[in-house]
């Protein structure tokens, strides 16, 4: 681990993702643990993109399997060795993606999520990058650990107002035609990125880092960012 700069090297990561992308989870969590090596080194500010993987799913939403067997045409085998692949990775990079609830787990969902996008801009524009990961974390843990509807506008709103956003300008937001306009503006960002899956990361606006790497990944990477960044404002 190098030694931490007197000034660390402040970068911005925009993470473009979806909340029902349990690699963008995962990515999350191998990020953190990049971060944390390079605590004193660089400073990220991070921000997260839409990116919708189903942006025509009804409201009443999909069974999960069901969705993945007709999606990538695999089998139920196929995904359970899928799964199983899956959850290692997220346990090295301690991110839970099992049901944590106390009732019988209900069955696992997929839904349409651009409600929750346009929550995640209001969050971002009136508290934040900070309080945007909060809520960003907690639709994560409703939709993987508590399989809740991301449908549900009511528990959408209780979600928000649990990270200190106004339960009523929240409401707004979800109805408001200029905060959808400026999601979907920001998914044709993605595709003018060149961004096809998700979680992709751009650092400093111009860098990208697609995929969920592994933990070293990002911080060589961020490293190369942050070095070029000195070079430039030298």
């Amino acid at each position: 681990m190098n030694a931490p700069l007197e000034n660390p090297q402040k970068l911005t990561i925009d993470i473009y993702s979806d909340v029902v992308c349990p690699w963008c989870a995962i990515g999350y969590g191998q990020l953190t643990k990049a971060l944390g090596e390079l605590e004193g080194e660089i400073e990220a500010e991070i921000r997260w993109r839409p990116f919708e993987l189903n942006p025509d799913m009804p409201a009443q939403g999909e069974e999960q399997e069901a969705h993945l067997q007709r999606k990538y045409g695999r089998s139920a085998e196929e995904g359970s060795k899928v799964r199983g692949q899956m959850k290692a990775v997220a346990d090295s990079a301690g991110v839970s993606l099992s049901y944590e609830g106390e009732s019988e787990a209900p069955t696992p969902m997929m839904w349409n999520t651009r409600d929750c996008h346009k929550l995640l801009g209001f969050a971002l524009q009136q508290a934040g990058p900070d309080v945007q990961t909060q809520l960003k974390l907690a639709l994560f843990k409703a939709h993987f650990n508590h399989r809740e509807s991301l449908a549900d506008r009511e528990r959408l709103l209780d979600i928000a107002a649990g990270v200190g956003l106004h339960r009523g300008a929240a409401k707004a937001a979800l109805d408001d035609e200029e905060l959808e306009a400026r999601v979907i503006a920001e998914e044709q960002q993605a595709w003018d990125f060149n961004i096809t899956g998700v979680p992709a990361m751009i650092v400093e606006n111009k860098f990208m880092i697609p995929g969920a790497q592994a933990p070293e990944t990002y911080v060589n990477a961020l490293r190369r960012v942050a070095q070029k960044a000195r070079e430039a404002a030298a």
